[in-house]
C-alpha cells in the first residue's frame, strides 16, 4: 500500500486556524461504515449514536508549553521530554546555532548542548529551570500558521485535561464541555502526544514509515467500565492507539503504563474499539491511514471529498467526524 492511497486535495481556505466561540457549535460528520451512509449533523447530536452499554473514552492528556526561543529570538526549542526540570531532549532551529557545547538563554536560565542525538535532536541541560509560565508557548501546529495566543491556553486544552505531558491536544475531545460529557457515559485514558503527530510520511510504502513512540497510562478503573461495555467508542486517533496497543500486546485491555508506537494502517483488525469520534486529518498522515482502516479507504476519501464540498472545517480547531 502506498502513502499516496491517502492523499486528497484541501483548499487552504477550509483549514481552521481559530477555535468556535461554542466548542460543541461544531458540525459532525456521521459515516455508517455497513451501508456506506453519510450524514451532516452537529456535535451536540452525539447522544443520539450512543446505544444502552455503550462507553465513551477520552483522553486525559493536559498540554503544557513546549516551546521557547532564545531572548535574542535568533533560535528555538521544541521540548520533546524533560528527564528532569533542567535536562530536556529538545528538537531546535536552527541546527547549526545549536551545535555540541553551544549556548541558548531563555529568561534568566542558560541551557548548553550536551548531546546530539542520531536524529538531530538536542539533550540541552540549564543552570536553572525555565520560567514556564514568562516564556513557554503552546506548539501551535505549523498549519494554523499564527504564534499561539493567550486565549489559546484555554481553547487548545479539553474541559477535561488533567494529567501534563502533551506537545500536541487531543483533538476530538476539544468539541465536549461539561454539560455534553456529563450526559454520557465515559472513562478516560492517557496518551501524552509528541511531536511525531506533526511529522509528514516521507516514504513510498505505507510499511516502510517508523512509527514514533508515545507514553501512555490505563488505569484499572477504565479497564473494569471497558469490560462491562458492549461498544467502545473511543475519542480521538490517541485513545483509539492506547486501547489497541494494549489488546494487541495482551489480547485484552490491562490496567498498565508504557510507551506505544503501534501504527495502524489498512488492514488492521480492531480488537476494541466500535465507534470512534475524531477530527479530519492531513493528507498522508498516520491519521488518515488509521480512519482509513477503520472505515474503509474508499468510504473515507469518499467522506472527505464531501466534507469539502460542504465546507466543514478540518483539522486542530475544526469540525469531527463520528465513525459507526
Amino acid at each position: 500500500m502506498l502513502t499516496s492511497d491517502f492523499d486528497y486535495h484541501l483548499p487552504e481556505e477550509l483549514i481552521a486556524s481559530e477555535p468556535l466561540a461554542d466548542r460543541a457549535a461544531s458540525r459532525m460528520m456521521v459515516v455508517h461504515r455497513e451501508e456506506g451512509r453519510i450524514e451532516h449533523r452537529s456535535f451536540r447530536d452525539l447522544p443520539e449514536y450512543l446505544h444502552e452499554g455503550d462507553l465513551v473514552v477520552l483522553n486525559d492528556t493536559r498540554v503544557v508549553p513546549a516551546r521557547y526561543f532564545s531572548n535574542d529570538g535568533s533560535k528555538e526549542l521544541l521540548r520533546l521530554q524533560a528527564f528532569s526540570p533542567t535536562k530536556w531532549r529538545c528538537m531546535v532551529k536552527p541546527g547549526r546555532k545549536l551545535r555540541l557545547g553551544n549556548a541558548i538563554t531563555i529568561g534568566e536560565a542558560t541551557g548548553t548542548v550536551l548531546e546530539i542525538y542520531e536524529n538531530g535532536d538536542r539533550l540541552i541541560e540549564f543552570d536553572r529551570v525555565v520560567d514556564e509560565k514568562s516564556h513557554g508557548h503552546l506548539a501551535l501546529p505549523p498549519y494554523m500558521h499564527r504564534q499561539d495566543r493567550e486565549d489559546d491556553k484555554e481553547r487548545y486544552q479539553t474541559v477535561f485535561a488533567r494529567e501534563e505531558g502533551s506537545i500536541a491536544a487531543p483533538t476530538a475531545g476539544l468539541h465536549f464541555t461539561p454539560d455534553v460529557l456529563s450526559k454520557l457515559p465515559h472513562a478516560f485514558v492517557t496518551l501524552h502526544v509528541g511531536v511525531g503527530t506533526f511529522q509528514p510520511v516521507k516514504v513510498d510504502r505505507v510499511q516502510d514509515h517508523v512509527m514514533h513512540s508515545e507514553r501512555y497510562s490505563l488505569s484499572e478503573e477504565t479497564v473494569a467500565k471497558i469490560a462491562d461495555a458492549k461498544r467502545v467508542l473511543a475519542v480521538g486517533t490517541t485513545a483509539t492507539r492506547v486501547l489497541e496497543s494494549t489488546a494487541a500486546k495482551h489480547g485484552k485491555v490491562v490496567a498498565e503504563s508504557g510507551e506505544t508506537n503501534i501504527f495502524i494502517h489498512p488492514p488492521y483488525q480492531f480488537r476494541v474499539v466500535g465507534a470512534l469520534l475524531t477530527n479530519f486529518h492531513l493528507p498522508k498522515s498516520t491519521l488518515m491511514m488509521l480512519v482509513s482502516a477503520f472505515a474503509g479507504r474508499e468510504l473515507m476519501l469518499r467522506a472527505y471529498e464531501e466534507a469539502i464540498r460542504e465546507q466543514y472545517r478540518f483539522y486542530s480547531y475544526g469540525d469531527c467526524m463520528l465513525i459507526v
